[in-house]
């Protein structure tokens, strides 16, 4: 259920903003679009996973939380952000 480390550093290099960045919230609203659709998969065939829906569920409202802050930081940002991750808003 979790990313691989490849998968992660390739996500880090995609979004980065500036080299050595690991934590901007370009990087993190990537990781966790990664890791909700993961998790998504997961219950197209394990749908009784409450406890994991819980830990969704909570991945999805630290993206909205992180997708609002950059979106009151740079629109433009937020517009070519969701457009690459392919979130629909």
């Amino acid at each position: 259920m979790s990313i691989t480390p490849e998968l992660k550093e390739k996500l880090i290099k995609e979004y980065a903003i500036k080299d050595g960045d690991t934590g901007s919230a370009d990087v993190q609203i990537a990781i966790l679009t990664s890791r909700i659709s993961t998790l998504t998969e997961h219950f197209k065939t394990h749908k009784k996973d409450n406890h994991s829906r819980r830990g969704l569920l909570k991945l999805v409202a630290q993206r909205r939380k992180l997708l609002d802050y950059v979106k009151a930081r740079d629109e433009e940002r937020y517009q070519s952000l969701i457009g690459k991750l392919g979130i629909r808003r």
